[in-house]
């Protein structure tokens, strides 16, 4: 297969995703880019919930990113957190009506549908995950942009004393941190 038609593929599938998604924000009376702020609010973890890391990971501006937060905070749902050792860093959290609505917002039956026509088709094996997994992360360094991977998936993720931990921030980390996003994720 030749690399325009790998693109013109996950073209073709990016422009499905993001109608279905308008189409459901629409719906909700929310625009696209806040279904893209709550979506990645419920997949960071700790270290990368803060405006700085959701306007890099977007690909805005913080002054695009700054305006769609004080709206999803008007609406109730996100909330904002003072970090306990440094002041000056905001933490961002959905709320639970802000996890509601993307669950509601979320193209979830699209892919359900799709997952049993693969499946029925015996055309998709346990690897389709990885597949599309290397896609990602060939275009993210293909991009030099950061990988935002899974905590668990990154050289700096280890245990310690019997816990996840973090040899970057030489920190402790939960369970659910641990299987979420990072922008500080280092591929292995």
């Amino acid at each position: 297969m030749e690399n325009n038609d790998i693109y013109e593929l996950i073209e073709c599938m990016t422009a499905l995703i993001r109608s279905e998604e308008r189409k459901r924000c629409t719906e909700l009376g929310l625009q696209a880019v806040h279904f893209q702020v709550l979506n990645y609010l419920s997949r960071c973890n700790k270290y990368s919930n803060t405006p700085a890391s959701l306007a890099n990971f977007l690909g805005m501006t913080r002054g695009t990113v700054s305006q769609s937060l004080i709206i999803l905070e008007k609406k109730g749902l996100i909330s904002k957190t003072v970090d306990e050792k440094d002041r000056r860093v905001i933490h961002l959290q959905l709320s639970s009506a802000g996890q509601e609505i993307l669950k509601q917002a979320r193209p979830s039956e699209l892919f359900s549908n799709a997952s049993e026509i693969l499946h029925s088709a015996a055309i998709a094996e346990s690897s389709d995950v990885s597949v599309f997994q290397q896609a990602l992360t060939a275009l993210q360094k293909a991009n030099q942009s950061q990988s935002f991977g899974v905590c668990k998936t990154c050289k700096n993720f280890s245990s310690k004393e019997g816990q996840h931990f973090c040899t970057l921030t030489e920190e402790f980390l939960s369970d659910a941190d641990s299987v979420q996003i990072c922008q500080e994720h280092l591929p292995v």
